[in-house]
């Protein structure tokens, strides 16, 4: 499956509210434009809508694009958004955690950035 854990596969949260009716040029050109990453490298592209209930993943998984869409049905995500700008650079593990509705995101800032370690790390445990 696309969204099993694999070491060179990155993944980058987009740092504002996206209009999630967009489909695969709307992400594509996100990606693209705003966070200059090429969509087809195969690393995993975040969005989160403004009321934070649906979440959509981008990613291309080596012969098409493919878009992973998730509705919570009780509470929200988690707010991954930056005032710079910049995309919030998440982990593989921390990414799970997030389809999974963790709340651990509501109570630590997320502060990672393309340039950053992440958050979670085994010293943090």
């Amino acid at each position: 499956m696309i969204l099993t854990p694999n070491p060179s596969r990155r993944v980058f949260a987009y740092p504002a509210p996206v209009d999630l009716r967009k489909g695969y040029d709307g992400l594509f050109g996100l990606v693209q434009q705003s966070l200059r990453c090429d969509p087809m490298c195969g690393d995993l592209f975040l969005f989160v809508n403004e009321a934070r209930m649906l979440c959509k993943i981008l990613v291309w998984d080596g012969s098409g694009l493919c878009i992973f869409q998730k509705r919570l049905t009780l509470g929200t995500c988690a707010k991954l958004w930056r005032e710079d700008g910049k995309a919030v650079r998440l982990t593989q593990r921390e990414l799970a955690m997030f389809i999974e509705g963790s709340t651990f995101f509501a109570r630590r800032p997320v502060i990672a950035t393309t340039d950053q370690k992440p958050v979670v790390s085994d010293h943090a445990l």
